[in-house]
């Protein structure tokens, strides 16, 4: 087989070089794999144009497809779970107001037009839509450096809700372009470091509300924050302190009960709620405000306001770049955390949800919140959870809680005059310190300390940079990771493993059984111009390294390298010039190249590139297996010391 005077017949199977399709075609598949995966236009065909037309209302805004068969028992479900998750959203949007240097009747603004827009667009049927500390924290951070909060109120307020429009703008074209593949390039381990480092700048932001301080540092870093706290020791004041440690003992034991009782899980959802009301109260009858307790003060009572006017008269603004800038960053975190949220719960009830309809729906929700003077909102995990527990059946429990936020700006407003900022800071460092997820790090150290590593820049590049930094870190050693494992793959010698046809890496099974003259590499990653060189040099050293190898147990000369391609998925030109190249370099050395397991598209290159006839056809196997018989055969049918390639020398052997 390939040699004149060494034949040996044997039956194998011939690898099959399959067909080929026009590039069109190939490209249409690719692009539908990539962009379509879910085929979610399968159910239109051969369909009539009035049930296309609804068939794509109803893919659009889904409300259209469940709402017809929502019933009363589901009602009930909804109703008890928005009137709980509305407790929640009452202090929770005016202290993340706060967070972003907001007027805190925009928080409550942001948790009426939104749900309202997703319940009808989203997918999900767990996801309680809000306003949340992150995006807060990043907006105060990116266009409080531009426009000062506190010296321009105004136009600091237009540029929020310009950067909310353009979120909503970015996150929708994703939806519409189906790119959500955008969004996986924020790993688990950026995520955890991320929000955590974010976290624990929020808890420390709190510090200004806790200690009373007027007059507080802008930067998001932990130095920055230490100075300002530590600098104005002589301005702290012991009322408010007192107030807020009260307060939080008081919110972190009641999480704990709900945790260790899980029936009572609504005692830690009507904490916040509780906590306002008590501050409120106690205020109120003690006069605190007098004695160094700042609060609230007059929120404006009525619906939304339209802010279209203030959004166009930023577009012509010299700050425009900034609230763009600011808009696509936070809307990529908001889309990240909602759609991570949306997708954890709705494995619970092991239902399905569409990530492109909900970047469609929450960049619907954040255009028309934009132009109804809210800012960012997305889906907290914090008001998720509450709303699953709660027991909710569908999206009608944000259209509820969106009535209760709806009465309350009515009708409640005033009664918030008299709550007190440390409850507000209290709430945002109770919430804050369950996104410190220490356990997750430890659990990436023990598993992958790459993944660590990234996880660990975030959280220091965060705390010790800004939150912007802090993710460009994080993003950018992951994309350095994936770089690396592109351009330098993983190759390992394979041996067969006892009583088997299988062969796997010696390294991993130390036990596999080594033929002499026979070196068998395995290669996995597909072959493309980063690694084609790294590839070819590679090979190269483990010729030499195995000849040295072989020349000191003076034993068989290298023989046969069998290249298994199994996890070849594909390979660009260069990569077939590194073939080319190896199959020169194995000639030289009088070494045979023989190629294992090739999937279709390595074979369809092989073939077009004609290499496959300077290889052999009969030098490509179906499997390792095969390959190594067979060069195991002729081996023992040609002299020990004699190359493959020269057996014809080797007459008086047979």
């Amino acid at each position: 087989m390939g040699n004149a005077d060494c034949e040996v017949e044997l039956q194998r199977v011939e690898v099959q070089i399959p067909p080929t399709k026009p590039f069109l075609q190939t490209l249409k598949s690719s692009l539908k794999e990539t962009l379509f995966p879910d085929d979610p236009f399968k159910h239109f065909n051969n369909q009539p144009l009035s049930r296309k037309l609804m068939l794509g209302f109803q893919y659009f805004v889904p409300i259209l497809e469940w709402a017809p068969t929502y019933t009363f028992q589901f009602f009930k479900a909804d109703f008890i779970a928005g009137i709980t998750i509305a407790s929640l959203a009452v202090p929770q949007g005016i202290s993340y107001a706060g967070l972003a240097s907001l007027p805190p009747v925009i928080g409550l603004y942001s948790s009426f037009v939104p749900p309202l827009i997703y319940a009808m667009l989203g997918s999900s049927r767990d996801l309680a839509v809000g306003t949340v500390a992150v995006p807060s924290l990043l907006i105060t951070s990116m266009v409080g450096k531009e426009v000062n909060p506190h010296e321009n109120p105004k136009l600091y307020v237009q540029l929020v809700f310009a950067a909310t429009f353009f979120a909503g703008v970015f996150q929708a074209s994703l939806g519409l372009l189906r790119l959500g593949l955008i969004v996986d390039f924020l790993s688990h381990a950026t995520i955890v470091g991320f929000m955590g480092g974010a976290a624990t700048v929020v808890c420390l932001q709190q510090l200004k509300g806790i200690l009373g301080l007027v007059h507080f540092t802008h930067e998001a870093d932990l130095v920055s924050v230490m100075k300002s706290v530590f600098s104005q020791i002589h301005m702290w004041r012991w009322e408010s302190g007192v107030l807020g440690c009260c307060f939080l003992f008081f919110l972190f034991i009641t999480r704990f009960f709900s945790k260790k009782k899980a029936a009572f899980f609504w005692i830690n959802a009507l904490a916040p709620l509780t906590s306002v009301i008590l501050g409120s109260v106690l205020v109120y009858f003690t006069h605190a405000e007098k004695h160094g307790v700042e609060i609230i003060g007059h929120l404006k009572q009525g619906l939304n306001p339209q802010s279209v006017s203030e959004l166009m008269s930023t577009f012509g603004s010299t700050h425009l770049m900034i609230a763009i800038k600011t808009g696509i960053v936070v809307g990529v975190i908001a889309l990240a955390e909602g759609i991570a949220v949306g997708r954890s719960f709705a494995a619970f009830k092991s239902y399905h949800i569409d990530g492109n309809k909900e970047m469609i729906a929450i960049g619907m929700m954040n255009i028309a919140g934009s132009c109804t003077s809210c800012y960012l909102t997305t889906g907290p995990f914090s008001r998720t959870a509450v709303n699953f527990n709660a027991g909710c059946k569908t999206a009608v429990s944000n259209i509820v809680m969106a009535t209760a936020v709806l009465i309350t700006l009515l009708f409640l407003t005033p009664l918030f005059y008299y709550t007190p900022i440390v409850v507000l800071s209290a709430i945002i460092m109770s919430a804050m310190i369950t996104l410190i997820d220490y356990q997750a790090a430890i659990h990436l150290w023990g598993i992958d300390k790459f993944d660590f590593i990234i996880c660990i820049s975030a959280y220091v590049g965060v705390v010790f940079g800004s939150v912007e930094t802090g993710l460009v870190i994080a993003v950018a050693i992951s994309l350095l990771r994936v770089l690396l494992f592109v351009a330098r793959p993983r190759t390992s010698v394979m041996g067969n493993i006892p009583n088997s046809m299988a062969y796997r890496s010696i390294e991993q099974y130390p036990k596999a059984i080594y033929i002499p003259g026979i070196l068998v590499l395995n290669i996995s990653a597909p072959i493309y111009f980063a690694n084609a060189n790294y590839l070819r040099e590679r090979i190269s050293r483990w010729m030499d390294e195995e000849e040295e190898k072989l020349k000191c147990a003076q034993k068989h000369d290298l023989q046969y390298v069998i290249l298994d391609m199994g996890a070849v998925g594909s390979m660009d030109t260069s990569g077939i010039s590194m073939l080319e190249e190896v199959k020169k370099i194995a000639n030289t050395r009088s070494i045979k190249l023989v190629l294992a397991n090739p999937g279709g598209e390595v074979m369809k290159k092989l073939h077009k590139s004609k290499i496959i006839d300077t290889i052999g056809q009969e030098w490509i196997y179906l499997t390792v297996g095969e390959a190594v018989s067979d060069c195991n055969i002729m081996l023992q049918a040609c002299k020990p010391k004699t190359k493959a390639v020269e057996c014809e020398a080797a007459d008086d052997q047979v």
